[in-house]
């Protein structure tokens, strides 16, 4: 990647931080991804897309904004990528997956705010993350009052646009939603000079509708017998989709999946047909968090499943499409946008019927709830996710912990234990 660094000089990295950073990155991914047996022939793209997740990437931003497009960095499922997209911008997810640069973070952030916040943070303030660094345009929510308080010190630093979400599913919830879904299109049309038409959005809600189906066909697929795809492979797709081209990362996945269906027919996978099935199910895992992942499926059992904002509750829904006009297409984004179950709503049973309901369709034998440490609205929730899968019959192994690996051998140790007690 050294022909990259004036790029990186110019987006004003800190060039030696960063080298190091990509090196840790790098040995973390051989780590835990090459000792991986029999994996699909089509994972070669997205192994690809990761050895130039710093690079490649970025330089497709650079030309895209050489040609005077936006770039719109997010954090969270809620912000419509459809109307990015009809703006004529470029939608990015933004790095916060990893322990970088908190002490930094920590100036501006208390040290008891949760590692996603701190580590979005980190990593700007660390220079160290060239999405951030390429981004015209930040989009918070409020998801959460320690986001939102930390999008205001943000904005010191970067542009952000914070889209209010509501936190009950009622009739005026959902305008307020809507609302803010059409003062964020027309933020986007100021910004990029772009004005978002009928024919513009319906394409674009094509394109994006098309990623997550073929997301969800790969979600259907593992819950065949004999696991096609490990869940650490399947993780990194769903991390891979909030930042690669949508129609290139689009027809990768679907190649995939023509693989494993045909490795479903012969009878091929990556794990026997009586490996213990985990469905996985709590807070977003940004890349590059593969702690818990690694150490479940280092222990011989399959993830199948992640009831995750990066996992199905990203891809659940897709956008009505056929609407007329710019208005209808607006109320059919959120509509399908306000189905997100994520645990800021209450009450939320959606969430918990989904969660039963993954777990039987995927057959999965047990289901770990994972929290960061710190995350009051998923570490609270995880009660009521028990006490419901406990009337179900299914067994839940409640999880907490944060970006570093000081706690591995703890984790491991407890999640062995469940991998014992729910064994077939």
């Amino acid at each position: 990647m050294q022909t990259y660094e004036e790029m990186w000089r110019n987006l004003g990295l800190n060039l030696d931080a960063h080298e190091g950073l990509l090196k840790a990155l790098s040995g973390f991914y051989s780590s835990i991804y090459a000792s991986q047996k029999n994996r699909p022939n089509a994972m070669k793209y997205f192994d690809f897309v990761i050895s130039e997740v710093h690079g490649l990437r970025i330089k497709e931003l650079q030309e895209a904004k050489a040609q005077g497009k936006k770039v719109i960095g997010t954090f969270c499922v809620f912000v419509p990528e459809e109307l990015i997209l009809a703006a004529d911008g470029v939608c990015i997810g933004l790095c916060a997956g990893a322990e970088a640069g908190f002490e930094l973070a920590e100036q501006y952030l208390p040290k008891n705010t949760c590692g996603l916040i701190k580590s979005f943070f980190g990593f700007k303030l660390a220079r160290l993350c060239p999405y951030a660094n390429s981004c015209d345009l930040v989009v918070g929510e409020t998801t959460c009052d320690g986001k939102k308080k930390a999008y205001e010190l943000f904005n010191e630093f970067q542009p952000v646009h914070v889209m209010e979400v509501p936190q009950t599913k009622s009739e005026n919830a959902k305008s307020l939603f809507h609302s803010e879904v059409m003062r964020f299109k027309e933020r986007l049309e100021a910004l990029t000079g772009t004005k978002i038409t009928a024919e513009r959005l319906q394409k674009t809600i094509q394109i994006v509708n098309n990623k997550r189906r073929a997301l969800n066909r790969l979600n259907e697929l593992r819950a065949a017998p004999i696991p096609p795809i490990s869940g650490l492979d399947s993780l990194l797709i769903n991390q891979i989709a909030f930042y690669d081209d949508p129609v290139r990362f689009t027809n990768a996945v679907n190649e995939l999946c023509d693989e494993l269906e045909e490795r479903i027919k012969n009878n091929v996978g990556v794990a026997r047909g009586d490996t213990v099935r985990i469905l996985m199910s709590g807070c977003p895992m940004a890349i590059p968090n593969w702690k818990i992942p690694a150490i479940v499926e280092g222990t011989e059992a399959v993830i199948v499943g992640e009831e995750s904002c990066v996992g199905v509750r990203n891809t659940r829904n897709t956008v009505a499409e056929g609407c007329k006009d710019v208005n209808e297409m607006l109320k059919a984004i959120t509509e399908r946008y306000f189905q997100i179950d994520c645990a800021t709503f209450t009450p939320n049973t959606e969430r918990l019927n989904h969660i039963v309901e993954m777990a039987e369709t995927l057959k999965a034998n047990g289901v770990i709830h994972y929290a960061i440490q710190f995350c009051q609205p998923y570490t609270i929730e995880s009660k009521r996710v028990e006490d419901m899968l406990a009337s179900k019959g299914i067994p839940l192994l409640r999880l907490e912990t944060d970006y570093s690996m000081q706690d591995v051998e703890a984790l491991k140790t407890r999640i062995e234990a469940f991998k014992e007690l729910i064994s077939p």
